[in-house]
């Protein structure tokens, strides 16, 4: 598709890629080393992407983040994918997150992303 910025792209920074993958690094990066990871076919949803590309997807993660260990020693990860406008979804090319986090990059990183929902997502204060 010569409109979505995957398939397509002016430059990327990749990182690493498989038969039905491509990693680089988000140009508008959240942290240190965020990754994108994409199917080379151009599909829009998680949901419709093969069994076979969907493991792919999730391979190709953990190598990179072996990589990310080396690189920049982060404390963690978040993993995200927004499918869909509803969820987010700027992009309509499936990408995969892989989101670095250092100690001390929040002042408190509980909740990770239930923070899309600011009102949910300190659930751990309305059990005490």
């Amino acid at each position: 598709m010569l409109s979505c910025p995957f398939c397509s792209p002016k430059e990327l920074a990749l990182c690493f890629q498989t038969d039905f993958s491509i990693a680089f690094r988000d140009s508008y990066p959240i942290s240190l080393g965020h990754t994108l990871i994409i199917p080379k076919r151009h599909v829009m949803s998680f949901f419709e992407l093969t069994p076979e590309e969907q493991m792919d997807l999730i391979q190709v993660a953990n190598h990179c983040k072996k990589e990310l260990d080396v690189e920049f020693q982060p404390n963690g990860y978040n993993l995200g994918i927004n499918d869909g406008k509803s969820a987010g979804q700027t992009i309509m090319h499936v990408h995969l997150h892989l989101i670095p986090r250092y100690s001390g990059d929040s002042p408190d990183p509980r909740g990770g992303i239930r923070w899309i929902f600011p009102e949910k997502a300190i659930y751990w204060e309305q059990k005490e």
